[in-house]
């Protein structure tokens, strides 16, 4: 099901298409073929441990209501993974994020996803502020953020990833 479809100029597209747990199993197992149409970019998506990551919190979501995991797509190819974190809070946020396959960056991908889980956030009635962090070092996530209209907010230490720049923008409702 394609759930929002972006067009930024005619020649390049991307639309985000639900992600299922069926999906994770071709992209894990890194085929050539052909699935539901689609095909994966040279070197796939990303790291197995992130992929399975990644489909931990896709199956949470869905135990709890919530199918908020996409594929990126682009003229028939998954060039990436976004969704949402956690369910929308009871106080209407809910954070997001994103990643590019290695081979298919720098090519408006994630500022037409990230386009996208905002459209789609804002005809949700239980979503009223969309949050996102970055590495201080990724000016390229952080500027699809600014693209989309997202307002720098903080900064915070993660254990894990380091220096992270905080995100914000309200929805129509918020």
């Amino acid at each position: 099901m394609v759930s929002q479809l972006f067009r930024f100029d005619e020649l390049t597209e991307t639309t985000i298409v639900a992600a299922t747990d069926s999906d994770f199993d071709w992209i894990l197992q890194g085929h050539r073929t052909i699935h539901r149409g689609l095909r994966l970019p040279p070197g796939g998506i990303d790291e197995t441990y992130l992929l399975e990551h990644v489909r931990a919190i896709a199956a949470s979501l869905r135990k709890q209501n919530c199918d908020a995991t996409w594929m990126m797509v682009s003229g028939g190819e998954v060039v990436g993974l976004c969704g949402y974190h956690q369910p929308p809070s009871a106080g209407g946020e809910v954070e997001i994020g994103y990643n590019v396959a290695p081979s298919r960056r720098r090519k408006g991908h994630a500022t037409r996803a990230v386009a996208a889980m905002l459209a789609i956030a804002e005809n949700d009635p239980a979503v009223k502020t969309i949050l996102a962090s970055t590495p201080v070092e990724n000016i390229a996530s952080q500027r699809a953020l600014e693209r989309n209209g997202f307002a720098r907010v903080g900064e915070r230490l993660d254990p894990e990833d380091g220096k992270l720049v905080l995100w914000r923008i309200d929805t129509r409702r918020g």
